[in-house]
């Protein structure tokens, strides 16, 4: 799985998102992410099938929308939208209904070979506890809010020690705070962008990194982070930033119903 990805989040249908798509697959990019919530599948697809980059070299993430039944029938339909035989990964989008009722359904898509791997999304601690109790197959993947100000120590630390991978949705923090004083000064000692240095501090705390963008110079940017690296003060002076006091917890509120 490509540690670096590009993620269409918030990406409007059509020429938007197969833009970023067409413009992250030249970049380098090979790790695209979507979701069933997002309604930019097909324009996904679309980009992979005209970007004559080989299906087995790009990897494809959707995500279940909690608020459908059936994981392995929305499977399906992610497939027909992106014009795909198989997703790379497909994860819970956020633990709706319980953090255990989709599991079932996700075990069948992989069973099926609809998937090779599947995942979470937004899991702590506590839904991870619960769905442990009842899964067949460990989840392979936790997408979570994870930035130097979601810091979420505790989170990851489980993940690791059940062998799940971490990977870091919003690693720019929604570009809220690309101008905080430590990422700036950061960024000019390394002649590097804020942006280029918070990805670059996922990547070093060892998680899978999706920033979204729909301008070609920013997704070209961010890719450019693997020629450096931040020292151990400036590590820590990043990590300093966490808000979440090394949180368990997916999410510090609930954004979804029940």
């Amino acid at each position: 799985m490509p540690v670096l990805g590009l993620g269409v989040w918030q990406a409007q249908r059509g020429r938007e998102t197969e833009q970023a798509v067409r413009w992250a697959l030249e970049a380098g990019y090979r790790h695209v992410d979507t979701a069933q919530a997002y309604g930019n599948e097909e324009s996904v697809g679309r980009a992979l099938a005209q970007s004559g980059v080989p299906r087995e070299e790009v990897w494809v993430t959707t995500k279940f929308y909690p608020r459908s039944r059936d994981p392995e029938a929305e499977a399906e339909g992610s497939l027909r939208r992106l014009g795909l035989e198989q997703l790379d990964l497909y994860l819970v989008h956020w633990p709706g209904g319980g953090p255990t009722r989709a599991w079932p359904g996700m075990e069948r898509t992989l069973e099926r070979g609809l998937a090779r791997t599947i995942g979470v999304s937004n899991f702590g601690v506590r839904e991870l506890d619960q769905l442990r109790d009842v899964a067949s197959v460990t989840p392979h993947v936790n997408q979570v809010l994870f930035n130097p100000v979601n810091y979420r120590r505790a989170l990851q630390e489980r993940c690791e020690a059940d062998g799940i991978a971490v990977e870091a949705y919003s690693p720019l923090m929604h570009g809220r705070e690309l101008d905080e004083a430590t990422i700036g000064r950061i960024a000019e000692e390394l002649g590097r962008t804020a942006a280029q240095v918070l990805l670059r501090w996922g990547l070093q705390r060892n998680v899978i990194v999706i920033p979204k963008s729909v301008r070609r110079h920013r997704i070209e940017e961010n890719a450019r982070i693997f020629d450096f690296e931040l020292s151990e003060d400036h590590m820590a002076a990043l990590d300093a930033l966490d808000r979440t006091d090394g949180t368990g917890r997916g999410l510090e509120r609930r954004w979804w119903g029940g």
